[in-house]
């Protein structure tokens, strides 16, 4: 077949699938008259897991990756949850004209307008979408009838709040009727697709501009100059006609002006979100199957325990803050206002009788709205779906964790040494939240990835693989303390751009070593979970300097550290503020030759009793031939940690480090099989 026989056949079958989407959005409505009729809740997440496992299971069957299939349909599942959702409002407020206005500061292409966008895209009628120069010209536009909504970008993930939306929030009598969360995606756009040495001017809004420094640290000879927003920078391009300007902002804003990508997702941030509010003049109301969050402003008396008052009115009837900002009370100087998000429905009796009790202990308390939530969280397969998806029901077996019984036999007699790390100071576990995955919790969890990040094809197979076998986290070195100069150092930054790279396509958090204190911010800036290995456990400058930044840091156990010495390096972090450490052990050196190290297992029950820290083993640094990686790892998890690190390679042969301790993909799958209670064989 030729080319273009080929596209047309793709073609069809990109009709064929958008025609059983539709379909399927048919039998979605139909799925919520039922539930209506039955009384059931909006969403299931039992049912939804289970069809998640069996479409991977299909997709299998059919030579589909697993990552792949879940995607699709996560995003789909999604999409019927806010068809269902949208429905259920319509129901309970009745629409007006078939044709609403919407007003956004900005013009067309603007992040604004995108957000209004995709906010109204799923209403089914006519919207129009009106651009005004000013925020406060937008509430104005809703206050005077000339718009039936208003959208107000009100939080960026990057620069954070927005204060001028929150002011203007308590000067207008609007009500919040919704939220819409975008992705902040940047590109460099110019005329033609010119080299970037010839570009001297860049225009953008200053946030789009603050979110690129990295990349804009790279066009030192490049002027930056402001606009009011990222499309009418993109307009001014157009307009000029000279190919020495560029913009920043989204792409789709290039299309509209025709413009052409130079650089694609040039922000420092891999993921930047902003969260829109949308106004209208009238309340609505949220049907009490839908996930609603609660805004409001309220101020408190200038007097000790007078906001821990307000707090406690939250905690008391179990109600999860979601946002509190303060802001300058306009007229009394060094008085303040509080912004607060909360998720609940103000209809709710159970909210009806919090808010009185709010009020109670407050001096104002304003209720900018009830709206449904657009923070939906996504159905997630878990390891098993990865790994015996469509198979009989197995029992995972308990990482044996059990902080209770450990209680009872922690020390009497407070460590005078370790006394954030001790049991005494933190009875309960620690967990740490990493991107979804938590380590510390009742899940065992798997970090695996090869020794060193040699190139893209190999991390990109590695993340592959990992995920497909159901592991939670990808490991990579980056900068490696080599015991010979001669042996390879590792990629440096290049590596940590490809291993943040195949951890974002397939899902998956990172980890990866610093070795000196220059490095620790930069790369926390880039890795999710920061590595110090055995032999820095007593680097103190280290130590110290991987304290000051927030993220989680996994630390390995040297080689001839006793114990106490390991929770002693550990206190070294929690004392400078970070308290997200996780402690690995991976083998002392003993006389015994045999082995590269003697994993000392008996630590293991021993750490649990004396820290709260979660705790992780190292077999493949353990053992140092791949034959006893396995048999090493099972009897490591049949003593309890919490995880488990070991390292993976395509071809372990051609490994420019460690390869002879590096498992198999076969032994790997194989390896989380029998963790997790599934079969033996490799998949």
């Amino acid at each position: 077949m030729d080319l273009s026989s080929i596209r047309s056949q793709i073609s069809d079958l990109d009709a064929r699938l958008l025609s059983l989407l539709r379909e399927r959005e048919e039998a979605v409505r139909q799925v919520l008259e039922a539930k209506d009729q039955e009384g059931r809740p909006l969403r299931d997440s039992t049912r939804e897991e289970d069809m998640l496992e069996e479409l991977i299971r299909k997709g299998r069957e059919l030579g589909l990756e697993g990552h792949y299939v879940t995607r699709i349909f996560q995003e789909i599942i999604d999409h019927s949850l806010r068809t269902q959702q949208r429905l259920l409002q319509d129901k309970v407020n009745p629409r007006g004209a078939p044709v609403r206005r919407v007003a956004f500061q900005g013009q067309e292409g603007a992040y604004s307008h995108l957000a209004a966008c995709k906010h109204f895209a799923s209403h089914g009628e006519e919207v129009s979408i009106q651009g005004y120069g000013t925020l406060d010209e937008v509430l104005e536009a809703v206050s005077e009838g000339a718009a039936d909504f208003g959208i107000l970008p009100v939080e960026n993930t990057f620069a954070g709040s927005i204060n001028e939306v929150y002011d203007l929030l308590n000067r207008t009598d609007l009500a919040v009727v919704g939220e819409e969360v975008l992705e902040i995606q940047s590109s460099l756009v110019a005329l033609e697709d010119v080299p970037l040495s010839r570009i001297r001017r860049i225009y953008s809004h200053p946030m789009a501009l603050n979110q690129c420094t990295r990349f804009l640290a790279r066009m030192p000879h490049v002027q930056r100059e402001y606009y009011a927003d990222t499309a009418l920078a993109m307009q001014k391009i157009r307009d000029d006609q000279d190919l020495s300007q560029a913009a920043i902002g989204p792409e789709e804003a290039a299309r509209i002006y025709g413009l052409k990508v130079l650089e694609r997702n040039i922000s420092d941030q891999a993921e930047t979100y902003t969260r829109f509010l949308v106004v209208a003049k009238e309340p609505v109301q949220v049907d009490p199957r839908v996930p609603a969050r609660t805004s409001l402003i309220l101020s408190v008396p200038s007097r000790p325990g007078s906001l821990l008052k307000a707090l406690h009115v939250f905690h008391d009837h179990n109600v999860n803050l979601t946002k509190l900002e303060s802001r300058p009370k306009p007229g009394s100087p060094f008085d303040y206002l509080f912004y607060v998000d909360f998720e609940g429905n103000i209809a709710s009796e159970h909210i009806q009788e919090m808010l009185d009790q709010l009020r109670s202990v407050t001096g104002y308390l304003k209720v900018l709205g009830s709206y449904p939530s657009e923070m939906r969280p996504r159905t997630t397969p878990s390891t098993r779906a990865f790994l015996q998806a469509g198979a009989a029901e197995v029992q995972v077996p308990s990482n044996g964790n059990g902080s209770a019984a450990a209680n009872k036999t922690a020390p009497k007699k407070k460590p005078k040494s370790y006394r954030l790390a001790s049991r005494e100071t933190k009875a309960e576990d620690t967990v740490i939240h990493v991107q979804g995955v938590e380590i510390g919790g009742p899940e065992f969890v798997m970090m695996a990835g090869p020794c060193s990040v040699e190139n893209r094809d190999q991390i990109l197979a590695c993340a592959r693989h990992v995920k497909e076998s159901g592991g939670h986290v990808l490991r990579g070195g980056c900068f490696k303390p080599r015991t010979s100069p001669y042996s390879f150092q590792g990629l440096g930054y290049e590596g940590l751009e490809l291993l943040v790279e195949a951890g974002r396509t397939y899902g998956l958090p990172v980890i990866t070593e610093v070795l000196t204190t220059e490095d620790v911010r930069p790369v926390a800036e880039y890795a999710d979970i920061l590595q110090i290995g055995a032999r820095n456990m007593q680097n103190f400058s280290l130590l110290k300097e991987c304290g000051k930044v927030d993220r989680p840091v996994m630390l390995k156990r040297g080689l001839s550290a006793s114990i106490e010495e390991f929770l002693n390096a550990a206190e070294y972090i929690l004392a400078q503020g970070n308290h997200q450490v996780i402690l690995c052990e991976r083998g002392i050196r003993t006389f015994e030759t045999h082995t590269r190290n003697t994993l000392d297992l008996g630590a293991i029950p021993l750490l649990k009793q004396m820290t709260h820290l979660p705790i992780v083993v190292d077999p493949s640094h353990a053992a140092g031939k791949r034959d006893l990686v396995m048999p090493l790892a099972l009897a490591a998890h049949a003593v309890g940690p919490h995880g488990m690190i070991v390292e993976i390679h395509p071809e372990p042969e051609k490994a420019l480090s460690d390869g002879p301790q590096a498992l198999l993909f076969p032994m790997f799958t194989d390896l989380m099989r029998q963790i997790y209670g599934g079969q033996t064989q490799p998949a």
